[in-house]
């Protein structure tokens, strides 16, 4: 059997995500569970993001893109000023576990064709397999893939592009030169169609439906333009403020326009009605938004305004993630340290599951790396059960979790008001030997991980004194001197030789031998069990009772046969 652990404060180890949570006696038959949960410092299953790598080898990261396909994540860069001596300037390919480079693309065509350091502002779409489409200052439309010597791109003919994004086609990109929209060749930049405008700052495609959305931060308004005429059909007016515009995005999936406005994101639907808004903590900014088709979320980089003279700015922006279908939070705002507007906006690229994130700082150059945590959520609770002293008793539990949480198993001693930690029982099975000190004990098992902790519902263990028919307490004959289990004197002693049929007084016709007059005759026939009698686990005072027991029963069986001696040897009465 295995001992029992003493109680004593702490917790440690490491347990398995999935694990099964019974209550089970050899004495009791198989278990009976519920699922649910007692007291935690999260809601079980709470979502929460950490950051839990910083890479700084790609210069000042403008722009992310993690590759559908080839799963490496393209980072367009600036030189950063304080290191003047090597340029970091272009298209930057990491390993997105590690930050590794795998290479830089720094090499693009100028206005001539001359091949030159070129940052890259805005990378547009992923090239089928590998490679990305991106955007360079100041009017040109680049392609590479990770290896590539040197970038091929071409000059958009007119003014300096003020931004740009994939196109309606695979083989175009749409490129904003102020309030001018035009559809431009990727591989030749000649414009096919353009629409002029009243203004315009940035835009979206929500090429599912035919749509692009247009922002005119200036006079707080968005255009739709239909793709096939290439015009505006539709005006939405967007909220009053102070004229700061972050970006532009539109949810593929659902086709809803999000909009980052000063301190706020509007959110339209595909039609352009107002659906609602989010707003940021302090004079944080909203200024990138990603989307997830497969949790149907948001994310949201709010930056903060990095003016200490204004009240809230504390230099500091967040990361929020959103439920699309009613912009709720679906986990804790990350507090993303030292992102502020002052040197460029942030950029954000998700995993497909979003398990990760990545966040740029142009400012710090660097990107931050955060992966999803989720809190333990019980899946099965035990059921009160009864045990019999000297049996054993397994606890096993079971919580889903990221990452994979740890477990330590409780008890309490006054009905749940205090837990005490079982010192050792941090495994997915805690097994002890019932006690009869036991009965009344409540158990439970409590997991955390870094999103927070879990605990199963508590289980009553009542113990109970052995059965007299199977080896618990009282007297009877006995076939054999056995084990002394079979003789009913309770726990288990050695094995005494076969009795005879003259044995102790209290031995019975076929009673085990041993010294006459002792008590369900063993080897020794000295206490309940024979000589080597192990006392049960309730302790002294439970086996003296038993012993007690046995003796006040032989005392009467004496008694009862001396007076039946009297009574054969009386003479009898003639008169």
């Amino acid at each position: 059997m295995t001992p029992r652990h003493p109680l004593t404060p702490g917790r440690a180890g490491a347990a398995s995500a999935a694990l099964a949570l019974v209550l089970a006696s050899a004495a009791t038959g198989s278990p009976v569970s519920a699922a649910g949960g007692e007291g935690a410092d999260v809601p079980q299953g709470t979502v929460a993001y950490r950051s839990v790598a910083q890479f700084t080898t790609a210069g000042k990261p403008r722009d992310l893109l993690l590759h559908p396909d080839s799963k490496k994540l393209y980072v367009g860069s600036d030189d950063l000023p304080e290191t003047a001596d090597v340029n970091e300037s272009g298209l930057h390919v990491l390993d997105p576990a590690d930050g590794t480079v795998r290479s830089t693309v720094g090499q693009a065509p100028g206005p001539t064709g001359t091949l030159g350091r070129r940052a890259v502002r805005q990378l547009l779409a992923p090239l089928p397999g590998d490679g990305a489409v991106f955007s360079y200052p100041l009017r040109g439309i680049g392609t590479a893939k990770d290896g590539d010597a040197a970038a091929a791109g071409a000059w958009v003919p007119g003014a300096t592009v003020t931004h740009a994004t994939a196109g309606l086609t695979p083989s175009t990109v749409l490129v904003a030169q102020g309030p001018v929209l035009s559809e431009v060749d990727i591989a030749t930049a000649a414009v096919r169609r353009s629409v002029t405008l009243e203004g315009g700052d940035g835009f979206a495609v929500d090429a599912a439906r035919g749509t692009v959305w247009f922002t005119d931060i200036a006079h707080r308004r968005m255009y739709r333009i239909d793709a096939a005429s290439f015009q505006v059909t539709a005006t939405v007016e967007l909220p009053a403020g102070e004229g700061f515009g972050g970006f532009t995005e539109v949810d593929s999936e659902t086709g809803a326009v999000w909009v980052g406005l000063d301190s706020s994101v509007v959110v339209h639907d595909a039609t352009g009605k107002r659906l609602g808004s989010l707003r940021g903590a302090g004079t944080d900014m909203p200024r990138a938004a990603a989307f997830d088709a497969t949790t149907h979320q948001a994310f949201v980089v709010w930056q903060d305004a990095g003016d200490s003279s204004q009240p809230g700015s504390d230099n500091d922006g967040t990361l929020t993630v959103h439920r699309i279908r009613d912009l709720q939070e679906v986990a804790k705002p990350v507090v993303l340290p030292g992102l502020h507007v002052q040197l460029g906006s942030a950029a954000v690229a998700v995993e497909p599951g979003g398990a990760s994130v990545f966040v740029s700082d142009p400012v710090a150059g660097r990107i931050t790396r955060l992966e999803r945590a989720t809190s333990p959520r019980v899946t099965r609770s035990p059921a009160d059960r009864s045990a019999a002293a000297g049996t054993e008793v397994s606890l096993t539990a079971e919580a889903e979790g990221v990452p994979r949480p740890t477990v330590v198993w409780q008890v309490s001693t006054d009905a749940g008001r205090t837990w005490q930690a079982v010192a050792g029982a941090t495994s997915p099975t805690y097994t002890f030997t019932a006690a009869l000190s036991d009965s009344g004990r409540r158990y439970r098992a409590e997991f955390g991980n870094d999103a927070g902790v879990g605990r199963t519902a508590a289980a009553t263990l009542t113990v109970t004194i052995p059965d007299p028919t199977t080896g618990g307490s009282g007297g009877g004959p006995s076939t054999t001197g056995g084990t002394g289990i079979t003789d009913g004197t309770g726990s288990s002693g050695p094995t005494g030789s076969a009795g005879s049929t003259t044995g102790g007084s209290d031995g019975g016709a076929d009673g085990a031998s041993g010294t006459p007059g002792s008590v369900g005759g063993g080897s020794t026939g000295a206490t309940v069990g024979g000589g080597n009698h192990t006392t049960p686990s309730g302790g002294a005072l439970a086996s003296t009772g038993a012993t007690v027991a046995t003796l006040a029963g032989s005392a009467v069986a004496l008694t009862a046969a001396g007076w039946a001696l009297l009574r054969r040897t009386r003479p009898r009465s003639t008169g």
